[in-house]
């Protein structure tokens, strides 16, 4: 796995938004807590953006403004302002072959996890999968969660816990970690961006999906034999889930555990990875350690 050089002050990192819009004042936050731990930052177009639509500009306006920021020898590190709906239409219009030559961090989660696994399929380059713009809203950028990624970018060593829960399974592991948003690990299945869960830590999480849909996803996830060589499953947050009128009968950990409970990995349930506050920064590809106990989880860089 090809590492991007870590971050040091005095460095610039970029902000576009490659999916859904947000407004510029949202980013503020952000922008001050990043120029507070020492780097620079160029706010991208697409960033409060003039869009008539869901999306923060046109197909080609956002990959534009996210293949000048790739381009960009003097942008070490990408930042995108949010998740929502749009990697995904353009992945396959961007040129990666300066990024490629010239490597650089690239931070998100949610809808961004289309765009972690393609990196890792095709190029075996390691991105952080973490908070965005909109995390900084919280605390002033000053809680273990965002200071969670300032470590990452730094290089530093992290280490991660987790309360016990009752459907965890107990066991120690080490290996490459990958995973991300469930609902884009299935949408890559088949592609360009199908995520490789062979000898791996795998992650899921998921926010405002119907109950049933979850079923589906894991269902998915495990025909095409994506559970079938995992070394190790974390499963973070599923918050905002819906039911259906007729109730499905069962909540969302329930139902992954119901689609995974016949193998004998370690899991682990309600890991710190989410839509919510409690989400970490992972450097996807890399090496961890998860140990799971009968009284918490860890999991630790290596």
């Amino acid at each position: 796995m090809k590492v991007p050089p870590f971050l040091k002050k005095g460095d610039t990192i970029g902000i576009v938004c490659p999916g859904g819009y947000m407004p510029k004042d949202k980013i503020a936050a952000c922008v001050s807590t990043l120029k507070k731990w020492g780097y620079k930052v160029k706010i991208g177009k697409t960033v409060g953006g003039k869009s008539a639509n869901y999306f923060s500009g046109t197909d080609e306006e956002r990959r534009d403004d996210l293949q000048s920021m790739l381009d960009n020898k003097d942008i070490k590190a990408i930042l995108f302002g949010r998740g929502g709906y749009g990697t995904s239409r353009i992945l396959d219009q961007i040129n990666f072959k300066h990024f490629v030559a010239n490597p650089k961090w690239l931070i998100g989660f949610s809808d961004i996890t289309i765009l972690h696994s393609f990196l890792q399929r095709n190029f075996k380059i390691s991105s952080i999968h973490g908070p965005m713009c909109g995390a900084f809203h919280q605390d002033k950028g000053e809680n273990m969660y965002t200071l969670s990624l300032k470590d990452v970018l730094e290089g530093k060593p992290t280490v991660f816990q987790a309360d016990y829960h009752p459907l965890n399974n107990t066991g120690k592991v080490t290996a490459k970690i990958t995973g991300g948003n469930l609902c884009l690990l299935a949408h890559g299945i088949g592609t360009n961006a199908e995520v490789d869960t062979k000898g791996k830590i795998l992650f899921i999480e998921d926010v405002g999906e119907q109950l049933y849909n979850i079923d589906r996803m894991m269902l998915q996830l495990k025909r095409s034999g994506k559970f079938d060589q995992v070394k190790g499953l974390i499963v973070g947050g599923f918050t905002d889930c819906k039911d259906t009128e007729r109730h499905f009968g069962k909540e969302a950990y329930e139902i992954i555990f119901d689609q995974i409970k016949e193998f004998d990995f370690p899991t682990c349930f309600g890991f710190p990875i989410s839509h919510e506050k409690e989400n970490i920064a992972i450097c996807m590809g890399m090496k961890y350690s998860l140990e799971v106990t009968a009284f918490q989880t860890i999991l630790a860089s290596v």
